[in-house]
Parts: structure tokens; sequence; C-alpha cells
């Protein structure tokens, strides 16, 4: 069962990487290649299937999901297993 994400979770989350999209993103790259590689490599296998897919908007929108679930599971005191 997936935690429960709040509003002011996803408030949180959004104004943190909304205040600089891009470097956002970029840190959060070099934070799920550490944190978790597999799921990174998910994410950037997209491009290959879709020349029409913007890449760095994909990634925005799973980075993001992935920090409302990492900051859910914490918040529950639940762990991620993988």
């Amino acid at each position: 069962m997936l935690p429960i994400i709040t509003e002011e979770m996803s408030s949180e989350i959004f104004s943190e990487a909304f205040q600089d999209v891009h470097s956002w993103r970029k840190n959060m790259v070099q934070y799920m290649k550490e944190e978790n590689p597999e799921i990174n490599s998910a994410i950037l296998e997209v491009a290959k299937y879709d020349e029409n897919i913007d890449l760095k908007a994909v990634a925005l929108g799973a980075y993001l999901s992935y920090r409302l679930l990492e900051l859910a599971t914490d918040s529950e005191g639940m762990t991620i297993e993988a």
C-alpha cells in the first residue's frame, strides 16, 4: 500500500522544485543515481521509445513523484522495499 501524500507535502516539494526547476532536476539526477539507480535508469529509458516525448518533463514528473512518495513514506514511518 502506498503512503498518503498530503496537500502540505505536495506544497513543500513543489515549492522546493519550482524555485529553480533546472537545478532541482539536475540535483535529483545525481540523488537518484546514488539512491535508486534502477529507477533513474527506467526514467531515462523513456526517451528511447519515442522521440516526441519531452524527456525533461517526464523526468521532472517522475522525480517529483519519487520525492512525494519518499516524504510520505518517511512521515508514516514506513520503509520503501525494492
